[in-house]
């Protein structure tokens, strides 16, 4: 009997799958992965965040003089004494407003505040205390 063309065509596709399966299977008997020790398997991270090896405790490591190391911020050193002139004061209210040389901010002064009595567009010398509303000047003093 003879088989048709198709008959053949479809022998011949599975034949070559059944060739493809025995192919694969002979690939993975060669390049078996299972049964690796945990060693083998094991990925460590690096200190750059990439994959890697070596273990943490084999790697090369810089060494940091711990003196080095800063803890905390650096102190702002601010200066006791500023200067000003008194751009406003309002007598009657007993408050007014310094207009500081340096940043040219305008910080507040109460009357009880000033150890002498001063006018408007005198200049100044000053201290600055921080109160929940801003700067505040104590310790005003008239310069001559």
């Amino acid at each position: 009997m003879a088989d048709t063309f198709n008959k053949k065509a479809l022998q011949q596709k599975r034949a070559k799958k059944k060739q493809d399966k025995l192919e694969k299977r002979e690939e993975r008997k060669v390049n078996n992965d299972k049964g690796k020790s945990l060693e083998e398997m094991t990925v460590y991270l690096d200190e750059f965040g990439n994959f890697t090896d070596v273990p943490p405790e084999q790697q090369k490591r810089k060494k940091i003089n711990s003196k080095d190391i800063l803890l905390g911020a650096t102190p702002i050193t601010e200066q006791k004494e500023h200067t000003g002139v008194l751009s406003l004061f309002f007598a009657d209210k007993a408050y007014g407003f310094i207009t500081e040389d340096e940043t040219r901010e305008t910080i507040f002064v109460h009357s009880n505040k000033m150890l002498e009595p001063i006018t408007e567009k005198d200049k100044v010398s000053y201290e600055k205390e921080k109160t929940p509303k801003g700067f505040a000047a104590v310790n005003v003093r008239k310069i001559k």
